[in-house]
């Protein structure tokens, strides 16, 4: 091809009727005019091109547009590796946005590829260029299109012919895409260790990607090739430059005993070499593992015990917590011997496998462990199981209350570890007191400690909170000492005038006031979103937690049903309200049968699986349970469970059903989230998906065992 000729017609072509990621695609001329013009424009150009019209994996009706130009550009000679890696890109993509909807629909890919298999013509004779760097893109484009004829019979001709390794290891994964047995039979020969570990890193993948038995050949050519990263850096299948991490994601997704096996003797042998480097890429593939597998903590704790003194792994334990108490010792020797950052690493992770052995440790040196800290009382620390009372630690809490200086959420996750413990940590009440003018979220603390307290300690506390005017903190915490709702309800009446979000908190501190907030009601009704305004998260959001409070101060369903029914039809305009949809429901539930109008508009929700499990609920609580097809809302509640929508939902609304509920099938279903191996909830963060998956699994066994 010939570069004067690559870019005929760009200027006719209608780009302004097609559209990539921003908008119409009036500067995708502009954009392959730079492309083909080679230096570092072209560079600007190629990372323009990829965020519009491959952004984020994604193509678009300008994408198929483009392709051409794409195709002529990299047969003429300039950038054609970089071009390829775009094309392959754009031909690899599996979700399709139509422009013309304005965002969120997704579709067949088929009109991308097939632009790109419309181009194998101009990509096929690059298969033997004279640049190895070409060869392999070309080869990782041209398996990318997955199209059958013509382009297997040419992946095979140069599979033939082939000599570089890298390249060959392309060729190879790229035939699997197109052919996986015989990609297979083709890799059975390449596992030894005298085959150039590129080569035998993909046919290390194109075993496991035709579903081929994992032998001892398997496991001992990926065990020679750690470290396995440097190996897959010049690979273009970037969810394989990890290749251990892969390798063990491939196995354990089998889900059955023999490949979990393993997968888990993969690992340990890993974890256990004495290179620094294949230890680390064995640690991220733990990890990963853990995530994806529920026996995966048991079966790989004995070799990650003897790997506390590497971050990671400690990160790995806490994220386990109490599943890793094996680790415990080793933790506990670390968190009270290393210097303050790794030990405060440790600690953080002692804190959440082992919390009473933690808490001393927490004490000794509470303002030089804030990880720790933050694992005990922050964002990371488990709702349901609060940290142990300890005297020395409330005596370390009540010295950095003193101490002036609280760096970052310091004082918030003081005032929560007091709150917890209550009564047991009154002696603190004259610093809470202390710090309560200038920290008035120090106020439930407050309440906490004094509300069980002698009347001259309870007197204290309502005096300090009630030098702190205008805080619904302070003023909240005083009617739970005193019952006198005073206060409360003037600072509530301000509120509910200061915009969304000061509405939302006022008018859900007036709902635990239930019928006591009465004089609210009017201040209530008025702080209601008028007609006409934009609908955003805040203004909803405060919709429904006037609905909220109005039903529980006058109970007048027929005031409250058109807000929830305003509510969830505005709601219904974009995954953006999807969660306040799930409270209105819950909301509506708790009306019962007098939110029956809202019947329908429930009905509505169960086809979205975010919705459902919510919908489930009200449904159970709102409708005509003659009317209801019980069969059809476990069915709603199942597949928000299956496709982890809402999963905490899913298995309320399961429990709420029962088994009676389920047909023979979907017992079955059930019995398998409860039963088998790999988690429900993915991609944990910080631990939650671990702790999750494990209390959704008692909930649904328990559900199944019922």
């Amino acid at each position: 091809m010939d570069l004067a000729h690559a870019l005929d017609g760009l200027d006719a072509h209608p780009w302004a009727s097609v559209s990539h990621a921003y908008g119409p695609a009036e500067d995708l001329p502009g954009l392959l005019r730079a492309l083909a013009a080679g230096g570092e424009q072209a560079d600007e150009a190629l990372a323009e091109l990829y965020s519009c019209i491959l952004h984020q994996g994604s193509v678009y009706t300008a994408s198929a547009d483009a392709v051409p130009y794409l195709a002529r550009i990299a047969a003429a000679g300039c950038g054609t590796v970089e071009v390829l890696g775009l094309l392959g890109g754009l031909a690899e993509s599996e979700g399709e946005w139509d422009g013309e909807r304005g965002g969120g629909g997704e579709g067949p890919p088929a009109p991308v590829r097939a632009a790109v298999v419309g181009q194998l013509p101009l990509l096929l004779p690059l298969l033997a260029d004279g640049s190895a760097g070409v060869r392999q893109a070309a080869a990782w484009a041209v398996g990318q299109t997955r199209a059958v004829e013509p382009a297997l019979p040419a992946l095979r001709r140069r599979w033939a012919s082939e000599t570089d390794p890298v390249v060959r290891g392309e060729l190879l994964t790229a035939l699997g895409r197109l052919d996986r047995s015989g990609a297979a039979a083709e890799a059975g020969p390449l596992l030894g260790e005298d085959t150039p570990a590129p080569l035998r890193l993909a046919a290390v993948l194109a075993g496991l990607d035709a579903g081929e038995p994992w032998t001892g050949a398997h496991h001992a050519a990926v065990l020679a090739l750690l470290p396995a990263d440097p190996v897959a850096a010049d690979r273009y299948d970037l969810d394989r430059r990890e290749p251990l991490r892969a390798i063990t994601e491939e196995l354990l997704l089998r889900e059955t005993p023999a490949d979990r096996d393993a997968a888990y003797a993969l690992l340990d042998r890993a974890l256990r070499d004495e290179r620094p480097e294949v230890r680390a890429e064995a640690v991220w593939a733990a990890d990963h593992a853990c995530q994806l597998s529920r026996s995966a903590p048991r079966r790989l704790l004995p070799a990650l015990a003897q790997l506390v003194a590497d971050p990671d792994v400690v990160h790995l334990l806490g994220n386990l917590g109490p599943a890793a108490a094996e680790a415990a010792p080793g933790l506990a020797a670390r968190a009270a011997q290393a210097e303050d950052g790794p030990a405060d690493e440790a600690l953080a992770a002692l804190v959440l496998v082992a919390p009473r052995t933690a808490a001393p440790l927490l004490a000794r040196a509470l303002g030089r462990r804030p990880r720790a800290l933050e694992a005990a009382a922050g964002q990371r620390a488990p709702d349901d199981a609060p940290f142990p009372f300890d005297p020395a630690l409330l005596a370390a809490v009540r010295a950095r209350l003193t101490a002036g200086q609280l760096g970052g959420n310091e004082h918030h996750q003081l005032f929560r570890l007091v709150r917890q413990w209550g009564r047991a940590a009154a002696p603190a009440l004259p610093e809470l007191c202390a710090v309560l003018p200038h920290r008035p979220e120090a106020a439930a603390a407050v309440a906490a400690v004094a509300v069980d307290g002698p009347a001259a300690e309870r007197d204290r506390a309502a005096a300090a909170l009630r030098e702190v005017p205008g805080s619904v903190a302070a003023a909240r915490a005083l009617y739970d000492l005193t019952g006198d709702p005073e206060a409360l309800l003037g600072v509530l009446a301000d509120r509910l005038v200061a915009g969304p979000y000061a509405v939302a908190e006022a008018a859900r501190a007036a709902a635990d006031l239930g019928p006591g907030a009465l004089s609210l009601a009017p201040a209530l009704r008025a702080a209601l979103s008028a007609g006409g305004a934009p609908d955003t998260s805040p203004v909803l959001e405060a919709d429904l937690a006037v609905a909220d409070a109005l039903w529980r101060i006058t109970g007048d369903a027929a005031e409250v049903v058109p807000i929830l029914d305003g509510v969830l039809r505005r709601a219904d305009d974009g995954a953006w309200f999807d969660r306040t949809a799930v409270r209105a429901a819950r909301v509506a539930a708790l009306l019962g049968p007098a939110a029956r109008p809202l019947t329908a508009r429930l009905d509505g929700l169960l086809a979205d699986r975010v919705k459902a499990p919510a919908a489930v609920l009200a449904l159970l609580a709102v409708a005509d349970g003659a009317a209801l097809d019980r069969g059809r809302l476990a069915e709603a509640a199942l597949r928000a469970a299956e496709t982890e929508s809402d999963l905490r939902g899913a298995g309320e609304a399961l429990a709420a059903l029962g088994t009676t509920a389920l047909d023979d099938g979907q017992r079955r279903r059930l019995a398998d989230l409860a039963g088998r191996d790999r988690r429900i909830v993915g991609g944990c963060f910080a631990g939650a998906g671990i702790r999750d998956d494990e209390a959704l699994r008692a909930l649904l066994a328990a559900v199944a065992g019922g």
